[in-house]
């Protein structure tokens, strides 16, 4: 049965002039015009396709990749905003709507959001919601200590950053563990901290045995070498200054320095910080 809104392996029924034909099962033969059609593509040839609607309402096929599939969370720009609802870039030629039943709060052209994309059966469509939360922490949290799972920053709070979690449950990065910038709506790998007996997840950016001041002496080990071997922030520098660059304490970031002289790969004085060997 063909997923509306996902990635779909389908087989080629015909080859016309302007695309394909792909056998649609209950959908019937579904379109794949030229431009998407894969070089050499033959009858009974099977496509990886993805499967949506569009300007017509008419279920089309393409090769093209949707910033979000059904099922998926993800950052969008809205693009427009009409009489029924908003309208989101998500990287295909018919742009995603946000019904305004489905909009927590009015959207604003220009800006973006984080949604969730669903298909809509009542009216056979596929659109997308900014009240997430429902599509969240629905099942239990079944993660082990360590273990690698896929991110989506989502927000930042007073305590670091809101993240989604194996695109299941919310979790939460701690501001004093992040030594790498974060944009809202970047896709990255964690691990699992720890799951708290109120199922609350606490995730890090590097696994266990990857500490916190060995990640940021990476950090600033990279920022010198951007640099071209020389940074004016030493270990007697302002807080603020430190904390402008790195996001850390001036603790943490005297830390990470120390780790680097210990390894003979900077020259520390008052007022900056050299890197002495290649890394």
């Amino acid at each position: 049965m063909v997923e509306i809104g996902k990635f779909n392996t389908l087989t080629v029924v015909k080859v016309v002039d302007f695309g394909v034909y792909l056998d649609g099962g209950e959908r019937g033969e579904i379109l794949m015009p030229k431009e998407y059609v894969p070089e050499n593509c033959c009858p009974d040839d099977e496509v990886k396709a993805f499967v949506y609607f569009d300007s017509e309402d008419r279920i089309v096929a393409t090769t093209e990749q949707p910033y979000v599939q059904v099922g998926e969370f993800a950052c969008l720009k809205v693009v427009a905003v009409t009489s029924v609802g908003a309208f989101l870039d998500w990287g295909l030629r018919k742009d995603l709507l946000v019904p305004f039943r489905e909009q927590r709060e009015p959207l604003v052209e220009g800006k973006s959001y984080l949604v969730y994309a669903y298909f809509d059966r009542s009216s056979d469509r596929i659109v997308a919601t900014t009240k997430i939360e429902k599509y969240l922490d629905q099942v239990f949290p079944d993660y082990q200590p360590n273990q690698e799972v896929d991110l989506l920053i989502a927000r930042r709070s007073d305590l670091g950053y809101n993240v989604i979690v194996n695109n299941l449950h919310w979790g939460l990065v701690y501001q004093n563990e992040i030594f790498q910038p974060l944009k809202i709506g970047q896709r990255m790998k964690g691990y699992i901290k720890e799951v708290r007996e109120d199922e609350k997840i606490d995730v890090a950016l590097q696994p266990t045995g990857y500490g916190k001041i060995e990640g940021l002496a990476k950090v600033v080990l990279d920022k010198l070498e951007d640099y071209g071997g020389i940074l004016d922030l030493s270990d007697k520098s302002d807080p603020e200054a430190i904390y402008k660059v790195f996001g850390c304490s001036k603790k943490n970031y005297k830390k990470a320095l120390g780790t680097l002289l210990k390894q003979g790969l900077v020259v520390i004085s008052d007022t900056e910080v050299r890197l002495k060997v290649e890394k």
